[in-house]
């Protein structure tokens, strides 16, 4: 009896969480407290498809704030916290993020994650929701998988350092949507 109460405590603890996760005071606080989190949140491989909105505009034509589709990819390995995890931004312009994410379980459902990785563009003439050049990146976001199916919500950011090309400016996009787990 004594496990549960102490788990429904760190399960509250947790819950609580979620709401200071934006800001970096409680990504501190998640960091630090990791430990208490021992559930495979958001467990499994998942791909999806939403949407991609650049938050940024290309700084030597003023285009940007582009939008379009995206399609997303995880791959959980399950003795690590760590994914590998793929977008394709698909709109005027589509670009491939490949990143490697390093994955904090929130809850028995949930994780926040920060990935490194690159924005490979297919064109250097139209801007996509992150630039006009290949960059790297950094992919905050957070994964959510509904109990007892195998749908998963997903968001994240992607920010492109020296995105556009003639520019050393950095391009953000914001995407979003649903998957499947497999």
């Amino acid at each position: 009896m004594a496990n549960f109460e102490r788990l429904g405590q760190s399960l509250s603890r947790l819950t609580g969480w979620k709401v200071a996760l934006g800001s970096i005071i409680g990504l501190g606080v998640l960091l630090a407290h990791a430990s208490d989190a021992s559930a495979q949140a958001a467990y499994g491989s998942y791909i999806g498809i939403g949407g991609s909105f650049g938050v940024t505009d290309n700084p030597t034509s003023g285009d940007g704030g582009s939008g379009g589709g995206v399609i997303a990819f995880r791959y959980k390995f399950l003795e690590v916290p760590i994914s590998i995890r793929a977008q394709a931004l698909i709109g005027q312009s589509t670009a491939f993020v490949p990143t490697v994410s390093y994955d904090l379980p929130l809850n028995w459902q949930t994780d926040a994650y920060v990935g490194v990785g690159a924005a490979i563009q297919d064109s250097d003439q139209n801007a996509s929701p992150v630039g006009n050049q290949t960059a790297f990146v950094l992919q905050p976001g957070i994964d959510h998988s509904f109990p007892y199916s195998n749908v998963v919500l997903f968001g994240n950011a992607i920010i492109a350092f020296d995105a556009y090309k003639n520019s050393n400016a950095t391009a953000a996009s914001v995407q979003g949507g649903v998957g499947v787990r497999f």
